[in-house]
């Protein structure tokens, strides 16, 4: 006969003996790892959504204080298309109204073009540069090229076949890959704090060590989005508005596009620009050839260095070689979105040597040596353009005392 005063065995571990609580950790771990590899297939959709909810939670945390939990899901929802989808479907669209415009232009070029004399210089020049490399020996004819022509021609076809045979299923995949991400988007964004408490619930290194590993994954995504999309659209547009203002008109959203998208990896537009300007040069646009390169010697590298400690949160930061490590090694493993997942994955590797350090040997996580300033310190010309203003702008105050 039971009591009142017994109590019912409601804890989740009642009743269960150590060999039990292991099998049980075994088979939770278990359906962990099964449930990753069940989902591997949507896991770059899913990480997407994850960043994108977490970038706009702020606003929907804004919202949900007047409006209600829909309402605020669903205009956090339109805000991000209007800000991320909207404005680069449009640059898109535009590059490629340029792209058309272009291939006109080198259409036009090509008819009023004695095309046989200059291919016979260009063949020229070709050989004669190749004569002056030692241990070179190639001469290029016409019927190299004309069969080189011809072998690039059926590559391009075979793969513009494959493109277009592969785009019905291309479009209906898209259009299922979307609604899938509108739907974990929203559940992430509505039920944050709930993942989040069973993220550090289900980590067996406590709560405390979760908190630090989620807001250094945290501040590296924001510094990652910040750091590197942000940062290299500026770079791409400051770039193409240094083509167009030398004197090549043609193509500017096209290479604000180009530019920017190799702004993202650590290369840079160089790999453009520089050439670039060279070939301006070398055509006849001297000026213009030098402007650019200068430009982005000068201009285009040094945003980087003004923004970068603006934009991205120190937590984030990495040292410049682990960056361009984690880079590469994410593009190479994830694709585009590698940019954003390896600096992520570097960010929780060094995390957990910090960790280690703290606990074993004492070293503090976050050294008071490496506490530097959020904004970076002002150049000389900057402070003494300060001071002038300021002693100028003083003068008529004094005067009115």
């Amino acid at each position: 006969m039971s009591t009142g005063d017994e109590r019912a065995p409601d804890d989740s571990d009642a009743g269960l003996t150590q060999s039990q609580k292991r099998a049980l950790a075994v088979c939770t771990l278990l359906a962990i790892a099964f449930g990753a590899y069940f989902l591997r297939g949507f896991f770059i959709l899913v990480v997407v959504a994850a960043v994108a909810a977490y970038l706009f939670a702020p606003l929907y945390e804004r919202l949900q204080r007047r409006l209600g939990t829909g309402l605020s899901a669903t205009l956090t929802l339109l805000a991000a298309i209007l800000t991320v989808i909207i404005p680069v479907s449009l640059v898109v669209f535009l590059a490629i109204i340029e792209i058309t415009q272009m291939v006109t232009t080198v259409s036009q070029w090509m008819e009023t073009t004695d095309v046989s004399t200059l291919g016979d210089r260009a063949l020229e020049m070709v050989n004669n540069l190749a004569a002056k490399v030692p241990y070179l020996d190639i001469h290029v004819t016409p019927d190299t090229l004309r069969d080189g022509v011809v072998t690039v021609s059926q590559r391009v076809g075979e793969w513009l076949l494959a493109v277009l045979q592969g785009a019905l299923g291309g479009v209906i995949g898209a259009v299922a890959a979307s609604i899938i991400f509108l739907y974990v988007f929203l559940s992430l964004l509505t039920k944050r704090e709930r993942v989040r408490t069973l993220i550090r619930q289900l980590n067996p290194l406590g709560e405390e060590i979760t908190d630090i590993y989620l807001s250094k994954t945290g501040a590296m995504v924001r510094g990652t989005v910040m750091g590197q999309f942000v940062i290299a659209m500026v770079q791409g547009v400051a770039g193409a508005i240094s083509i167009y203002v030398a004197g090549f008109h043609e193509g500017v959203f096209f290479f604000a596009v180009i530019l920017s998208a190799l702004s993202v990896i650590p290369l840079g537009s160089g790999v453009v620009t520089i050439p670039f300007g060279v070939g301006m040069a070398v055509f006849g646009n001297v000026v213009g050839g030098v402007f650019v390169v200068l430009f982005h010697l000068i201009v285009v590298t040094n945003i980087d260095n003004f923004l970068r400690p603006i934009l991205v949160p120190k937590a984030a930061r990495l040292d410049p070689a682990l960056m361009l490590l984690a880079v590469f090694s994410g593009i190479a493993m994830f694709g585009f979105w590698g940019i954003v997942l390896g600096p992520v994955l570097m960010i929780i590797i060094v995390t957990t040597i910090g960790v280690y350090l703290a606990v074993y040997k004492g070293v503090p996580l976050d050294p008071p040596e490496d506490d530097e300033p959020r904004r970076p310190a002002k150049p000389r010309w900057w402070r003494w353009l300060r001071a002038r203003l300021g002693r100028g702008g003083a003068t008529p105050r004094s005067a009115a005392r």
